[in-house]
C-alpha cells in the first residue's frame, strides 16, 4: 500500500493533475499514446486514463548482500537506491510520462537550460523505520507545499502537492528495504526539479523533469554529538532582500561554497551568514536554521532569528519551536544580532547555541570565530536543552513516542 489512500490498480498510483489551462485540445491523446505504447511494453493493462497514472515498471534489484554490505555504512550521499519516480512537463501539455524506474543517468541535451540558467530547485527528506517494522516520512506536506513555493518563485510549474506525495510515497514503497534500521539511520529523499528544454537564452523553460531519488543515511553523530565550530562570514551574503533566500535553489549552494571554504581555512566546520544589508543579523549556519538558549532549565527561552524573506523556512526549524513550546518554554522569533550574540555569551545570558535541518537535526554550535574576535558559547559542549530537544524530535520521528501532531506520514 502506497501512503494512506485506497489502493489502485496493480503497479499504477493515480497522480491527480488539474487541467492545464490553454491545453490544446490533441494534447490528451499525444500524451495518451506515449504513455500507452511505453505501457504496452509491461503490460496492456496500464493505460493512461483521465488523470496522469504514475506506471511502476518492474526494477532490478542489487543482490541481498550487496545491499547489506551498503547499509552496513552508508555514510551520506554515497550510495542510492535501486528506483527512482521521473515525470516530465510541457507547456500546454502539463505533467505526463510520471513513472518509477530504475536508478539510472539522466541523457541531457548540451544547451539544456537548467546547466545554463540554474533554474533548479530541490527539497530534502527522511524516511524512517518504525518500532513495528513499517515506514514513515516525516511531514513530507510541508515539503510538498515548500517545494510548490520554490517553482513559483523560480518561474517554474509547480508540481501539485498530491503528485509530490505520490512521488515520495511510490519510491519509499518500492525501496523500503534500503531503509536502514541502525540507531538514527534513515532513508534520506531527495525531490528536484530542473528546466530541461535545449535553448540558450533568458527566460522560463517550457520543458521540465520532476525525480525523485533515495539515498540511505547514516547516524549523523555516529561516535556521539559533537559542538561545530563557526566562522561569521563578513566578505560574502547569501541572500538579499527581494532574492531566492527562502527557497531551495540551486544557486543558492553554488554562491555558498566559496563562503564554506574560507571557514574551512579558519579553521571552522561551518559558515554563518549575516544579513546583506547591515551586515549586523545572524540569519542561518551554512543550509541550517539557527536557535539561540537564553537562561537555563524549565525557565529557559529561545530565539531563532526571523522569517525575513532571506532566509529558509526550515521544517525542522518549524517542528522545534512547537515542540520547545510544548515543553513550556518560550520561543521568539526576531532579528537576533551578532553584538547581542556575543555580549549574551559573555554575560552569561546565551547559555547555548544550535542549529537544525534535516540531516543533522539539531547541530550544538561550540565555538564563534570572527574578525572582530572570537568566543566560546557556554563551557563548548553540547548544553541540556539542545539535546532534549534533539532527542525529542527523533523520538516522534523515529516512533519511539506517540505522534501526536500527526507528522509521521505512513508509507510501507
Amino acid at each position: 500500500m502506497v501512503g494512506s489512500a485506497v489502493p489502485p490498480p496493480a503497479g499504477i498510483v493515480c497522480w491527480t493533475v488539474p487541467a492545464v489551462a490553454g491545453t490544446p485540445e490533441h494534447a490528451h491523446s499525444q500524451v495518451g499514446a506515449m504513455t500507452d505504447t511505453l505501457a504496452d511494453s509491461r503490460t496492456s493493462s496500464r493505460m493512461f486514463t483521465e488523470g496522469v497514472p504514475l506506471v511502476v515498471e518492474d526494477v532490478p534489484r542489487r543482490p541481498v548482500t550487496e545491499r547489506a554490505g551498503m547499509l552496513a555504512d552508508p555514510g551520506f550521499g554515497r550510495y542510492f537506491t535501486d528506483s527512482m519516480v521521473i515525470a516530465r512537463y510541457q507547456t500546454g501539455k502539463g505533467w505526463y510520462d510520471a513513472r518509477l524506474t530504475a536508478y539510472a543517468p539522466l541523457q541531457l541535451d548540451p544547451s539544456t537550460a537548467a546547466l545554463h540558467y540554474a533554474q533548479s530547485i530541490f527539497e530534502g527528506l527522511k524516511a524512517y523505520a518504525q518500532p513495528d517494522g513499517s515506514v514513515a516520512t516525516f511531514r513530507p506536506e510541508a515539503n510538498a507545499a515548500r517545494f510548490a513555493r520554490g517553482a513559483k518563485r523560480l518561474a517554474m510549474p509547480p508540481v501539485p502537492e498530491e503528485a509530490f506525495l505520490a512521488a515520495v510515497d511510490t519510491l519509499v514503497d518500492a525501496d523500503r528495504d534500503w531503509v536502514p534500521t541502525g540507531p538514527d539511520q534513515t532513508l534520506y529523499i531527495r525531490p528536484y526539479q530542473l528546466a530541461s528544454e535545449p535553448f540558450l537564452g533568458v527566460r522560463p523553460a517550457s520543458e521540465y523533469l520532476f525525480l525523485v531519488i533515495a539515498s540511505p543515511a547514516g547516524a549523523y553523530f555516529p561516535r556521539g554529538v559533537h559542538p561545530v565550530s563557526v566562522y561569521l562570514s563578513e566578505d560574502y551574503i547569501r541572500a538579499a532582500p527581494g532574492g531566492t533566500g527562502d527557497v531551495k535553489c540551486a544557486g543558492n549552494y553554488a554562491a555558498s561554497l566559496l563562503a564554506q571554504e574560507q571557514a574551512i581555512a579558519a579553521g571552522c566546520d561551518q559558515v554563518v551568514w549575516l544579513d546583506a544589508v547591515e551586515k549586523r543579523y545572524v540569519e542561518e549556519m551554512g543550509g541550517m536554521n539557527l536557535f539561540f538558549v537564553l537562561g537555563s532549565g524549565d525557565d529557559a527561552e529561545l530565539v531563532t532569528p526571523e522569517l525575513t524573506g532571506t532566509l529558509l523556512p526550515g521544517i525542522t526549524r518549524d517542528s522545534l519551536i512547537e515542540v520547545a513550546r510544548a515543553m513550556g518554554h518560550r520561543v521568539t522569533e526576531r532579528k537576533w544580532s551578532v553584538d547581542e550574540w556575543r555580549q549574551g555569551v559573555a554575560d552569561g545570558t546565551v547559555t547555548e547555541t544550535f542549529a537544525c535541518g534535516t540531516a543533522a537535526v539539531i547541530t550544538p554550535v561550540g565555538e564563534v570565530k570572527a574578525r572582530t574576535g572570537d568566543f566560546t558559547v557556554g563551557d563548548g559542549t553540547p548544553g541540556p536543552l539542545t539535546m532534549t530537544l534533539r532527542e525529542s524530535l527523533l523520538d516522534i520521528q523515529h516512533g519511539r513516542v506517540a505522534d501526536t501532531r500527526g507528522w509521521l506520514h505512513r508509507v510501507a
